[in-house]
């Protein structure tokens, strides 16, 4: 390996691993969170010139930081005739770099990452732009990363974090963390987003990837950070228990050639087990908040009922059916009563399941999505309602616009004649 390219390397695995603290204390010590995010990329972006060519700092997440705090020295500086407070932040840089005790502040360092959190899915943004900027300034992921792993060109990335940073800016929004009370009221919107990141990368909406294992293990890991933050509140490790019991069944999933591999057909042997023990213990403290599971916390329920059966036959499909009933009450959804009618069609045979897959039919339900016909399709094909079975299918594959999974139900249409 070349000193250049370890030199590379070594700032990309930093940035991956610290990003989060270093924009979340240089927002401490700004109080500007978009003049962080930018100080850090400045940072980032200088290192990338000079430890290829100086080598690599024995302290490189300081080393960043001091760059970055210098650079924030030098926008002091220029607003200074504006603002005292700038002023002497800057006469006190000149002192020499006792100012690293602000910026390294153990106590706080928990509070920069939770604030962090917050800032970018606060509910001032849009969806797509608390997504981007979470994964810009919690992951560590650059524009073209997160480009990649949503299909959607770097340009738009950059643009929805530009405005993103923007909004918060003419928001006012303060880089503190929320009060306890409306911590609570904005979890949600933190969880979501997570829950959304992880979802894209278990099972991709677009292109020739089923899962892509990356993304979902970024989600994983912000879980994990958030779990810890907050250890009295269910839900964070309800998710975070659902995230690692789902990315348990990862390496079955898929064959060597990438095609998907049904649940029914897939090698429990190649489950993770060390994620299904992260993630049963997950769940067992989501239930110790004792305020019951929520909506994260039921999924992963039933995630683990799946877990721990040795086939699918051996699932306690009883136990889904009631699970399913219960996240119907706590988080009613279309997407909810089709997996609660495929687990019926396992508890009570196919056709108590069509009977409830007919209702979201009725219902105009997921009306431009390909689960509702492939579901449909499948329970036809065992009751032996061929034509109707293919016709459901034919509507499934033009819907589906995953690659992998329009292969899966193109089979199942081959299968049928």
């Amino acid at each position: 390996m070349s000193v250049s390219g370890g030199g590379r390397q070594a700032v990309e695995a930093v940035w991956r691993i610290e990003s989060a603290r270093i924009v979340g204390t240089l927002a401490r010590f700004t109080g500007d969170f978009a003049l962080a995010e930018d100080l850090a990329q400045e940072a980032f972006a200088e290192a990338l010139v000079g430890w290829p060519r100086d080598g690599v700092p024995a302290n490189p997440a300081g080393w960043l930081l001091t760059v970055g705090r210098r650079r924030a020295i030098d926008v002091f500086r220029r607003r200074a005739a504006l603002d005292d407070r700038y002023a002497a932040l800057a006469r006190e840089a000149d002192e020499g770099d006792g100012g690293s005790d602000v910026l390294w502040d153990p106590d706080r360092i928990d509070d920069d990452a939770l604030a962090l959190m917050f800032i970018s899915c606060h509910p001032v943004l849009s969806r797509e732009a608390q997504v981007a900027l979470t994964l810009r300034v919690l992951g560590g992921l650059t524009s073209d990363e997160i480009a990649r792993a949503f299909l959607v060109p770097t340009a738009t990335v950059q643009a929805r974090i530009t405005r993103a940073k923007k909004t918060l800016g003419a928001a006012r929004v303060r880089f503190e963390v929320p009060s306890r009370e409306e911590c609570r009221d904005r979890l949600g919107s933190v969880l979501s987003v997570l829950y959304l990141i992880f979802t894209e990368g278990s099972t991709a909406s677009h292109g020739g990837d089923l899962i892509r294992t990356d993304v979902a293990g970024e989600a994983v890991r912000l879980a994990r950070i958030l779990a810890r933050l907050l250890p009295d509140e269910p839900e964070a490790h309800g998710l975070l228990a659902l995230m690692e019991l789902t990315a348990a069944r990862f390496p079955a999933r898929v064959d060597p050639d990438g095609e998907p591999v049904l649940l029914e057909d897939q090698d429990r042997r190649r489950w993770d087990r060390s994620a299904i023990g992260r993630g049963r213990a997950a769940l067992v403290q989501a239930g110790r908040a004792g305020r019951g599971l929520g909506a994260y916390g039921v999924q992963a329920a039933i995630a683990e009922c799946h877990a721990v059966a040795s086939s699918v036959a051996g699932t306690d499909w009883d136990r889904v059916v009631l699970l399913y009933e219960a996240l119907g009450r706590l988080a009613p959804s279309p997407v909810v009563e089709l997996n609660r009618a495929v687990a019926v069609a396992m508890a009570s045979g196919p056709a108590a399941g069509l009977a409830a897959v007919d209702e979201l039919v009725d219902a105009g339900a997921l009306a431009d999505s390909h689960l509702l016909p492939s579901v449909r399709g499948e329970l036809l094909t065992r009751l032996g309602r061929r034509d109707d079975a293919r016709a459901e299918l034919e509507i499934a594959v033009r819907r589906c616009r995953n690659d992998r999974e329009r292969d899966v139900l193109r089979r199942k249409l081959a299968a049928l004649g």
